[in-house]
C-alpha cells in the first residue's frame, strides 16, 4: 500500500509531486564512497552555472530510458515497480503489487490511474514538474527557476522552485559529479510532503515500446459521465 499522504487523488498538487518525483533517480546516496569509487578518477571543478550546463547536455544525451524503481515516501513507507521514458514528453511509471498505481504521460497530458479502482485523473503535461525533464531540448539554467545550486568534489545538488497554474512546491536533484547522472531526485509538495526516488537497472537509449505511453481517454470520458 502506498503511504497517505504521498498520494491523494483528489489532491491535485499531491498528484503532480508524486508524478515528478517519479521521474528519474538512480541508487540512494550512502555514507561514503567504496574502494571502487575512490578509485575512479576525480571529476573537474565546476562553477555552479557550469554544473547546471553540463547535467543539461548530459540528460540531452538521454533519449529514453527504462529501468526499475524505489520510492521513499514522506511517512516512510516504501513502495516498487518498472519505470519507461521517451522524450519528448512521454514517460511510465507502473508500480508493482499490492500497489495499484499507474502513471502515464503521453507527450501532451498525465494521467494518474488506480488499476483497482479504475479511476483516472488527468492533467495537461505542461502544467507539472515533470514538463523540466521531458522537453525535447533541456535547458535547466533558462527553463526552470533555479534557486540553488550545491557543487561538491562527488556531487551536484541543483535546487527548482516550481510553481504552475496547478501547483507549487520544490525539486531537489543530487547528480554524479563525475559522469552528471542523476543519482537521487526529492520533492517537496506545497504542503511540505518530501517523496523520493531511487531507480536501478538502468538502460538508456534502448528499445522503448510506445504502446506503453497511451492514456485511455474513452476510459477517462465514461468515468466523468458515471461521476455526473
Amino acid at each position: 500500500m502506498i503511504a497517505s499522504p504521498a498520494i491523494s487523488f483528489g489532491t491535485i498538487g499531491r498528484s503532480f509531486a508524486l508524478a515528478a518525483a517519479l521521474f528519474i533517480g538512480s541508487a540512494p546516496l550512502t555514507a561514503g564512497p567504496s574502494a571502487a569509487q575512490t578509485a575512479q578518477p576525480q571529476p573537474v571543478a565546476l562553477s555552479n552555472v557550469q554544473a547546471v550546463d553540463a547535467v543539461s547536455k548530459y540528460f540531452n544525451t538521454v533519449r529514453n530510458m527504462h529501468g526499475k524503481f524505489v520510492q521513499f515516501g514522506p511517512t516512510g513507507g516504501r513502495v516498487e515497480g518498472q519505470f519507461f521514458i521517451s522524450r519528448p514528453g512521454k514517460v511510465r511509471f507502473y508500480y508493482n503489487k499490492p500497489s495499484t498505481l499507474d502513471i502515464i504521460a503521453d507527450g501532451n497530458m498525465v494521467s494518474v490511474k488506480d488499476r483497482k479502482l479504475q479511476t483516472q485523473d488527468i492533467w495537461p503535461l505542461s502544467q507539472t514538474p515533470l514538463r523540466f525533464l521531458l522537453a525535447d531540448q533541456i535547458d535547466l539554467k533558462k527553463d526552470a527557476n533555479v534557486s540553488e545550486v550545491l557543487v561538491e568534489p562527488d556531487l551536484i545538488t541543483i535546487t527548482i522552485d516550481d510553481k504552475t497554474r496547478f501547483t507549487s512546491g520544490r525539486l531537489t536533484l543530487i547528480f554524479d559529479a563525475r559522469n552528471y547522472k542523476l543519482k537521487q531526485w526529492t520533492v517537496r509538495d506545497a504542503q511540505g510532503y518530501d517523496t523520493s526516488v531511487a531507480i536501478y537497472d538502468v538502460t538508456e537509449n534502448g528499445k522503448t515500446n510506445p504502446d506503453l505511453f497511451k492514456i485511455d481517454y474513452i476510459a477517462n470520458s465514461r468515468q466523468n459521465r458515471n461521476n455526473n
